[in-house]
């Protein structure tokens, strides 16, 4: 037998963006722990925004494990937060409801700022550095500093090691802003892998002394690029079948739901969707083939594929929720009837 420690990983009641909150446990197993294995843990709610202090109880019931390399016997425990009878969802919950479909298959792509003393890394005390251009997938000093990519690259590789469908990673567009991406087969999986992802960013970040700022406009109404999370989709009939009546309806149905989407697609998007710096107006729909100025792109694969294949919605932003993303996108796809 071996003591584990268990890292319980949770999304907390703060609106209208939750903040990841995680503690340890240790138990004894004969080898790595399966998620069946892993027990109910109670916290106080009252501290999470989750539960009154006269009645505090909340229950964390795990729903997906990975290895911890940064530890010795180490686990992550990705959970729902629960109600004290441990069966009753949350409020909080938004993981819980979501539609899911094993067939559905999700990118998202993570974009966010490292900041450090209150600005973007990288950013000079006073002012701003030289416009964007060079930054974007940039490469040496001037373009990525030295602590940034050293960042990512680990990130990249506890990623890896705990099992996460880590995909890929790049310099951004502003100075000091990143992407990754997570791709996964199920909305919840894929949602899960992308919080554990975020968690790992965040928690490695605490050593070098740098915050991660995923406001999708954190410089305002200046001319530096937001922080999206692109969700890249596609279902099995798109994949299969498909076709140029199928993908029009499909669109038209986006367009119908433009405001439900945008509903769950992270807040203050009004100041990220505004027609510049490769988004739509937040108060239209449009596609176009390889358009990332439009709502959603096109890929020419899809399209030379006859209509097969995946799709880009650019309008996610980079504190969106990725269960509540995931979850409208199919609420749409399954309004939409199949020739």
């Amino acid at each position: 037998m071996a003591k584990y420690k268990l890292e319980y990983i949770w999304l907390d009641g703060y609106k209208p963006v939750p903040n990841l909150r995680s503690k340890t446990q240790i138990k004894e197993y004969a080898s790595f722990p399966t998620l069946e294995q892993l027990p109910l843990w109670g916290f106080d709610g009252s501290s999470t925004q989750q539960a009154e202090g006269r009645s505090s109880d909340c229950v964390l019931k795990p729903v997906a494990v990975f290895p911890d390399t940064t530890r010795i016997n180490g686990v992550l425990v990705m959970c729902e937060v629960m109600m004290p009878d441990g069966v009753t969802p949350h409020p909080s919950n938004s993981r819980a409801t979501i539609l899911d479909d094993p067939g559905a298959w999700f990118g998202f792509e993570q974009e966010y700022f490292f900041y450090q003393d209150g600005r973007p890394l990288g950013f000079p005390e006073n002012g701003y550095p030289a416009p964007q251009g060079p930054y974007y997938t940039g490469v040496g000093f001037k373009n990525v500093g030295d602590i940034a990519r050293q960042i990512v690259e680990e990130h990249l590789d506890l990623c890896l090691d705990a099992g996460i469908n880590h995909e890929g990673i790049n310099a951004e567009v502003a100075k000091g802003q990143w992407e990754f991406q997570i791709f996964g087969k199920g909305s919840k999986k894929c949602a899960d892998q992308m919080w554990v992802a975020r968690y790992l960013l965040i928690r490695l970040c605490e050593k070098y002394g740098i915050d991660v700022e995923f406001h999708c406009k954190p410089l305002g109404a200046t001319d530096w690029n937001g922080s999206g999370m692109h969700a890249n989709f596609s279902t099995d009939y798109l994949r299969d079948v498909g076709g140029k009546e199928y993908f029009e309806a499909l669109m038209a149905a986006f367009a119908k739901n433009l405001n439900e989407h945008i509903a769950v697609y992270g807040p203050d998007n009004h100041m990220r969707l505004t027609g510049l710096h490769e988004t739509q107006s937040i108060d239209k729909f449009t596609y176009g083939i390889a358009d990332r100025g439009s709502s959603v792109r096109v890929p020419h694969s899809f399209v030379n594929n006859g209509y097969k294949g995946y799709l880009e919605d650019r309008r996610p932003n980079s504190q969106g929720d990725p269960y509540a993303i995931a979850s409208r996108i199919l609420a749409t796809i399954a309004e939409v009837p199949k020739p």
